[in-house]
């Protein structure tokens, strides 16, 4: 049996791509979702979240706050992004065969994922409050509310999937970390006494 590297490293670039095993792994599944959710957030509020009532002047259904639909639109875009250069950081991983670019890599997406997490709890709260002190009589035929709702609701989904991931990058984190030191502590190669 042959020794392997860190979390793979040792044969890096030896495997080619399939398509299958990879949309079908939990990680890609999350980004997929997370990358969905963000775009339903941004396009809920880019579409439908301003109206204007009787001026040329657009204001933000969630209770006339442009910091609202600013906050949502920002996080919506940035995580939209975000997954998708974690998933094209996925595609690539197997092909990394240092062990401290892998690190880093998997670090960046535990950090990422964190604040992505964070930033969703945040703004589900923030728009959860500014749709509940909205009253009906500021949006005429409930123009708008709808895709108020499907934000909130995505915001909240988006909690869900985006601390899934912070799990997973912090389990392959310590993988990786638990390989290096073991290949530290370990070495492949017995020491050998030299005799003089």
């Amino acid at each position: 049996m042959e020794p392997a590297g860190a979390y793979g490293a040792g044969k890096a670039g030896s495997a080619t791509f399939d398509p299958v095993a990879f949309f079908t792994h939990p990680r890609t599944i999350l980004r997929l979702l997370s990358w969905v959710f963000s775009m339903v957030v941004f396009s809920c509020i880019v579409n439908e979240g301003y109206i204007n009532i009787g001026s040329e002047r657009l204001l933000c259904v969630f209770n006339n706050n442009a910091d609202a639909c600013n906050y949502g639109v920002t996080v919506g875009v940035a995580c939209f992004l975000g997954s998708i250069c974690f998933m094209i950081l996925d595609i690539y991983f197997p092909t990394i065969s240092s062990v401290r670019d892998r690190r880093r890599a998997v670090l960046l997406d535990l950090i990422f994922s964190a604040s992505a997490s964070f930033l969703w709890f945040v703004g589900f709260c923030f728009l959860a409050n500014q749709w509940q002190a909205t009253s009906p009589d500021e949006l005429p035929l409930a123009q708008g509310s709808d895709a108020a709702r499907a934000t909130i609701a995505f915001c909240f989904f988006s909690i869900l999937t985006w601390v899934y991931q912070c799990l997973l990058a912090m389990n392959r984190f310590k993988d990786i970390a638990f390989m290096e030191d073991k290949l530290r502590l370990l070495p492949r190669t017995p020491p050998t006494l030299s005799l003089v």
